[in-house]
C-alpha cells in the first residue's frame, strides 16, 4: 500500500516541502517486505521580505492550502522549532503556528521531530551537520545530486524520518 508523507520544514520567509511516496513491498519469497521510496514533489514556499508579517502568514496559509490539496499527503511531518535568534525564533513560531492551524483544518495526520531526532534518523548521528543529512536525502532517494534549496532537502529529510519511523 501506497503511502503519501508531506515533510515541512517551517519559516516565514522560506518554508521547504518535500512530498515522498512510500511503499512496504513483499519479497518475492512472499516473507519479509522491502521499501521504496520516491520523491514526489519538492520546493519552497517564499514571502517578501518586506511584507508586513500578518500578510506573509496569510500567504503561507494559501499556499499551503493549495500545496495540501495538490499532494493529497496520508501523513505529515513537521520540524519542530529549534532556538536561533530571539527575533527570528518569534517569526518562525508565528510561520509554524499557521502550519500547524492549516494541518488541523486539514484534518491529515502529523507528526513533529526536533532537528536532533531528523539528523539522527538520516545519518546516525543526532549533530551531523547539514551537508552529511543533504548527502542522507540524496543517497535514500536515489538522486544524483542534493536537492536544493536547501530548506526544500530539509523537508525531504523530515517525510523521510517519518518513513523511518513508521
Amino acid at each position: 500500500m501506497e503511502k503519501r508523507i508531506l515533510g515541512l520544514d517551517p519559516g516565514l520567509a522560506t518554508l521547504g516541502f518535500g512530498a515522498i511516496s512510500c511503499r512496504a513491498e513483499p519479497y518475492a519469497s512472499g516473507q519479509d517486505e522491502t521499501s521504496r521510496v520516491a520523491v514526489l514533489d519538492f520546493g519552497v514556499v517564499q514571502t517578501p521580505a518586506k511584507t508586513p508579517v500578518g500578510d506573509r502568514l496569510c500567504m503561507i496559509y494559501e499556499d499551503l492550502h493549495t500545496l495540501l490539496k495538490q499532494c493529497q499527503p496520508d501523513l505529515v511531518a513537521v520540524e519542530k522549532l529549534f532556538f536561533y535568534r530571539m527575533g527570528n525564533t518569534i517569526l518562525v513560531a508565528q510561520a509554524r503556528g499557521v502550519v500547524l492551524l492549516v494541518l488541523a483544518q486539514y484534518g491529515v495526520p502529523t507528526i513533529e521531530f526536533t532537528p536532533a531526532q531528523i539528523k539522527q534518523a538520516l545519518t546516525g548521528y543526532g549533530n551531523a551537520d547539514k551537508h552529511a543529512v543533504q548527502e542522507a536525502v540524496a543517497r535514500e532517494l536515489s538522486l544524483e545530486t542534493i536537492p536544493k534549496p536547501d530548506d526544500a532537502a530539509d523537508a525531504l529529510a523530515v517525510a523521510l524520518t517519518a518513513w523511518f519511523q513508521n
